[in-house]
C-alpha cells in the first residue's frame, strides 16, 4: 500500500484589518499571515474508498471535516473516484484560529497528488480557494500579504526568524459572532501594516512585535474575556516582546527575545489550565515530509 506524510502547518495573523461585509457575505480583509512550525501531521495511503480518521476526534462526521471534502473535490475536478484513507494527527487545537482545518486541507490536496500521480498543473489552488479563505495560504505557507477575503495574495514578504509563545485558554469563539460583533463597532481607520512589512523586511523581532495589529482582537475579548486573560499573562511574561491574538481566536501568541523565553510563557499559561506551547516561524506550508510505496 502506498502513503504519503504531508506536514500541515497552523499560521497566525501578524496583521488583519478588517473592512465592509462583501455581497458574499464575507469581509473584505487585508491580513499578513505567517506559517509556525507547530503542525498536524496528514497519512494518505491508497484505499478502495475514501475514509478519514483524525486522532484526537473533532467530534465531526467525515463529511463535515475540510479535509474529507478536498479530497472529493480534487478527484471530481480530475473525473477520478476519490478512493484514499486519509489519517490526521492532530497537534494544532480545533476552532482556534490557528487555521488548523485549513492546513488539513491542503495538506490533503497535497500529498493526494502525489498518491494519485496528478499533474504538475493540478489546480490544487483552485480547489484550495474553493474550500475556503485560509486554504490557498495554507497550501503555499511562508509569509504573505493577503486581500480579499484573504484569500488574494499582493505579495509575498520575507519570512522572519521569530519564536513565539501559542496560548489557547480553552474557551472557543463563534467566528460568525466575532464578525458580527465588528461590525456593530465604531470604525477606525484601521492602522497601515505598513509599519510591520518594514519590520519584516528588516527581519527585527521587536519591531515586528511592536508592529503586531488585529482589528477582532476588542470584539473577541467583549465576547470571551478570558482571552483577555491570555493576553495579559503574555504581556506580563519576561521576554515577551508584543502579544496578538490570532484569527478571530481565541488563541493568543506572543513573539519573544528567544526559544527559552517562549518556553517559559508557555510553561506559565499552563499552570493556569490553558493549552500553549512554543513554536518557531516557517517559510512553508502544506509539505511532503515522507513517502512508502508499497509492495
Amino acid at each position: 500500500m502506498a502513503s504519503v506524510i504531508v506536514c500541515a502547518p497552523a499560521k497566525v495573523n501578524l496583521y488583519l484589518a478588517v473592512g465592509s461585509k462583501r455581497p458574499d457575505g464575507y469581509h473584505d480583509v487585508l491580513t499578513v499571515m505567517q506559517s509556525l512550525s507547530l503542525a498536524d501531521d496528514v497519512v494518505l495511503c491508497d484505499a478502495d474508498d475514501l475514509a478519514l480518521e483524525c486522532a484526537p476526534d473533532p467530534c465531526l462526521s467525515a463529511e463535515d471535516n475540510l479535509a474529507f471534502r478536498a479530497a472529493r473535490r480534487l478527484a471530481a475536478a480530475h473525473g477520478i473516484p476519490a478512493r484514499a484513507h486519509i489519517t490526521i494527527s492532530k497537534r494544532i487545537p480545533a476552532g482556534a484560529g490557528l487555521g488548523g482545518g485549513s492546513a488539513d486541507a491542503a495538506a490533503t490536496l497535497v500529498g493526494l497528488a502525489a498518491l494519485w500521480a496528478l499533474p504538475s498543473d493540478a489546480g490544487l489552488r483552485d480547489v484550495a480557494a474553493s474550500l475556503g479563505a485560509d486554504v490557498p495560504f495554507a497550501l503555499e505557507g511562508g509569509t504573505e500579504l493577503l486581500a480579499g477575503r484573504g484569500d488574494e495574495l499582493v505579495r509575498r514578504l520575507p519570512t522572519p526568524a521569530l519564536d513565539l509563545v501559542l496560548v489557547n485558554p480553552g474557551v472557543p469563539v463563534s467566528t460568525a459572532a466575532a464578525y458580527a460583533a465588528v461590525d456593530a463597532s465604531p470604525r477606525e481607520q484601521p492602522a497601515s501594516a505598513d509599519a510591520l512589512i518594514a519590520a519584516l523586511e528588516s527581519g527585527d523581532a521587536s519591531a515586528v512585535a511592536r508592529a503586531l495589529h488585529n482589528d477582532m482582537t476588542a470584539s473577541s475579548c467583549g465576547l470571551v474575556p478570558v482571552i483577555h486573560d491570555a493576553l495579559e499573562c503574555l504581556r506580563g511574561a519576561e521576554g515577551v516582546l508584543g502579544v496578538e491574538m490570532a484569527g478571530s481566536g481565541s488563541t493568543v501568541f506572543g513573539i519573544c527575545r528567544d526559544g527559552g523565553s517562549a518556553t517559559r510563557a508557555a510553561e506559565t499559561a499552563r499552570r493556569r489550565g490553558w493549552w500553549a506551547t512554543s513554536a518557531t516561524t516557517v517559510a512553508n506550508g502544506a509539505s511532503i515530509a515522507g513517502r512508502e510505496r508499497g509492495a
